[in-house]
C-alpha cells in the first residue's frame, strides 16, 4: 500500500552469460573441468591464469566454436550448443589470430565484414565511420592490412567484430605482443564500449590489464579458482600477480596432498 514501510525487493537482472558445470575433454585430456560461473550484463570480465589453464577453450565454448563435452553454456538465456544461430547475433568473437585479409585495405576489410552481417544503406556508412573513427583508423583506411603495425591490426580486428554491434564481446588475448601504447589505446576502446552497455569477456596474459577489469576469473589446471573484483582478489597481497601466484600455489599443494593420500 502507498505510504507503507514495506520494502520492495529489487531483483537482479538475469546473467547475460551463464556457465554451468561445464567439462571439455579432448580424448584423455580434460581442458575444462566442472567450471561454473555467471556474468551480469555490462562490465569487463577478465580471464587470467597459468598457460594451459583452459581460458581459450572456455571462451571458444562461450562463443559457440566448441561444443562442451557436458554441462551448459547460455548467452542471454539461449543454449549456445543448440541455439547457435540465435547466439551468433548476440556475440562478437575475436580469437588470438583474427582473420583479417592482408591483401585488402582497412576499408575493404570493414566492407567485407559488413557484407557478412548484412549491413547496408545509411547504417553501413554510419557504422564504418563510427568504428574506424573509434579505433583511430580513419587516416589509414586505404592502407593494406598487411602493412599495418601489430597494434593497428588488432584495432582493425576489433572494429570488424564490432560492426554488427554485439551485446557480448569475447576477446582471446587481444593485446598479446602489442606495444604498450597500442595496448593502452585498445583498452580505452574497451572501456568506452563498456560505458555503452556492452558486456566484455577478455583473456589476458598481462595482469595490469586484469586490474582494468570489473571482475577477474582466475583459472588453473582446467578449473576456476576464484571470481572476484581485482581489489578483492589482491587483498592482503602486494599486487594482483602475487595474489594469483599464492592461489595457484595453494591449489597445487592441495592437489599434491590428494595425490599423496592416494
Amino acid at each position: 500500500m502507498p505510504g507503507s514501510d514495506e520494502h520492495i525487493a529489487v531483483l537482479a537482472p538475469p546473467p547475460i552469460v551463464d556457465v554451468d558445470n561445464v567439462f571439455m575433454r579432448f580424448g584423455t585430456l580434460e581442458a575444462v573441468s566442472g567450471v561454473s560461473f555467471s556474468v551480469q550484463p555490462g562490465g569487463i570480465f577478465g580471464f587470467v591464469g597459468s598457460d594451459g589453464a583452459g581460458k581459450t577453450t572456455l571462451l571458444r565454448m562461450i562463443a559457440g566454436m566448441l561444443r562442451p563435452s557436458s554441462g551448459h553454456v547460455r548467452v542471454n538465456g539461449l543454449e549456445v550448443a543448440s541455439e547457435r544461430n540465435q547466439v551468433k547475433k548476440l556475440i562478437g568473437y575475436m580469437p588470438q589470430r583474427f582473420g583479417l585479409y592482408p591483401d585488402l585495405t582497412v576499408a575493404e576489410n570493414m566492407a567485407f565484414f559488413m557484407d557478412v552481417f548484412g549491413i547496408s544503406g545509411a547504417e553501413r556508412q554510419a557504422r564504418r565511420e563510427r568504428y574506424l573513427g573509434f579505433s583511430n583508423l580513419t587516416p589509414f583506411e586505404d592502407r593494406l592490412a598487411r602493412d599495418l603495425s601489430g597494434g593497428m591490426k588488432q584495432k582493425l580486428g576489433l572494429a570488424c567484430v564490432l560492426v554488427h554491434q554485439p551485446r557480448v564481446l569475447i576477446l582471446d588475448e587481444p593485446t598479446n605482443g602489442v606495444d604498450p601504447v597500442s595496448r593502452k589505446e585498445f583498452w580505452e576502446i574497451l572501456h568506452a564500449m563498456r560505458q555503452q552497455g556492452m558486456t566484455i569477456l577478455v583473456s589476458t596474459a598481462y595482469l595490469d590489464e586484469g586490474e582494468k577489469c570489473d571482475q577477474v576469473i582466475l583459472m588453473h589446471n582446467a578449473h576456476v579458482l576464484e571470481q572476484a573484483s581485482p581489489q578483492s582478489l589482491r587483498a592482503g597481497c602486494a599486487s594482483l600477480e602475487d595474489a594469483m601466484i599464492q592461489r595457484i600455489q595453494a591449489a597445487d599443494q592441495i592437489l599434491a596432498g590428494d595425490h599423496f593420500d592416494i
